[in-house]
């Protein structure tokens, strides 16, 4: 069966740098750019040049550089702001400019103190001044999640008319149910003339825990690019995680649809973005958790002892994780005792588990997790542990 490629779309950089602590210099921008690309982003929005001369910089050092990789630079429906952005992006070989605007009732009402038709008109307006700089314009419409379908549909065709060749449909707040966000992007393709000359791209936040669920409902629905980014940082409780997108497509490959994302290069990219903005990775993160592929209950580590897939559906390996970590603790089961001994050298008999376990649980008890050198002591009172053992009974 052909798959259809699905684009990504990361905005680590851009989206992701507006999480407080997480602000990037040039070259740590630059570093994590070349990284996206070699990953296999289709595109990385860079920056918002207007916001300040460092960002500027950054976007126009990170265009010069890149390689094939799109470049894009945020901007929102003001003549300066897409005069900012064209020239950031201009030494790009790729370059998007990516304007828009509030199209929901509220953001009309409260944030522009504006009309429907007005905003229309700078919507149009802004698509066609950045095309006077690039050929590749995206439009979104912000607050698009709670904006009413049929104006949404309307504004969109115009600015197809005007020459967008992306069209982003961001559920801001992060409100909208998967089947909602799912319903709207099909509503779209239906109702816009000429979408099939663009590409609908989505672009969700997590305020409600379901960012991918929505991105993946808008692809299944017909989206085509999925914005996203890395470990999911972004605005409040973040955009779209990337590693966990990509996966899920890759996962459930009868859906149809494939990434070019380096897939075995997640872990890494995960860690140095990490590092690089000083925010840690929840351990329980999907995909590049320190936990996401680590056991600690007995019955798991019984069954992915005996076959992996047991309890993952995911090879470690295939994200870029050398393999599945049993963690010792009071729930660990003989089986897993054995295999941590095994791995480290030791092979002890059946009966000598049975005693070794009994004092394992002892030493598990007063600790939160059971480690190597604790193993090793344990081994080393070997014959003292089965000699008590053996006069008590």
């Amino acid at each position: 069966m052909d798959k259809t490629r699905i684009q990504i779309f990361d905005t680590t950089l851009r989206d992701g740098e507006q999480v407080p602590g997480c602000k990037l210099n040039k070259d740590q921008k630059l570093r994590l750019a070349r990284t996206l690309e070699e990953l296999g982003v289709d595109v990385i929005e860079a920056g918002f040049p207007i916001s300040s001369p460092g960002d500027f910089e950054a976007v126009q050092a990170i265009s010069a550089a890149a390689g094939d990789v799109t470049i894009c630079a945020l901007s929102r429906a003001v003549e300066k702001d897409i005069e900012a952005a064209a020239g950031a992006i201009k030494p790009a070989k790729r370059p998007r400019i990516h304007t828009g605007i509030g199209t929901s009732d509220s953001h009309i009402k409260f944030k522009f103190n504006a009309t429907r038709e007005a905003v229309m008109e700078r919507a149009i307006a802004a698509v066609k001044f950045a095309k006077k700089f690039v050929e590749d314009v995206e439009f979104y419409a912000e607050d698009a999640g709670r904006t009413d379908n049929e104006f949404l549909a309307q504004i969109c065709e115009a600015v197809v008319k005007a020459g967008a060749t992306v069209l982003n449909i961001p559920d801001t707040t992060g409100y909208c149910l998967p089947r909602e966000y799912g319903d709207k992007i099909k509503y779209l393709v239906e109702h816009i003339k000429g979408v099939d000359k663009v590409t609908i791209s989505t672009h969700c936040h997590n305020d409600l825990g379901l960012a991918t669920a929505n991105s993946i409902e808008g692809v299944i629905n017909g989206a085509r690019q999925i914005e996203c980014t890395i470990n999911g940082l972004g605005e409040r409780a973040g955009n779209t995680s990337l590693e966990e997108c990509v996966m899920i497509l890759q996962q459930h490959p009868y859906l149809g649809f494939v990434t070019g994302i380096h897939t075995q290069m997640l872990n890494p990219v995960s860690r140095l973005v990490s590092d690089e903005m000083g925010m840690p990775v929840q351990p329980n993160k999907a995909i590049v958790g320190s936990n996401a592929f680590a056991h600690s209950s007995g019955i798991h580590q019984d069954g992915v002892i005996k076959k992996r897939e047991t309890y993952e559906i995911i090879n470690p390996m295939d994200v870029g994780v050398d393999k599945s970590s049993i963690i010792l603790t009071a729930r660990s089961g003989r089986a897993a005792l054995a295999y941590r001994l095994k791995e480290l050298g030791h092979h002890i008999t059946k009966l000598e588990l049975d005693v070794l376990y009994s004092r394992f649980l002892q030493i598990a008890d007063q600790q939160k997790e059971v480690i190597d050198d604790d193993l090793h002591r344990l081994i080393e009172a070997k014959d003292k542990v089965i000699a008590s053992y053996s006069h008590k009974n």
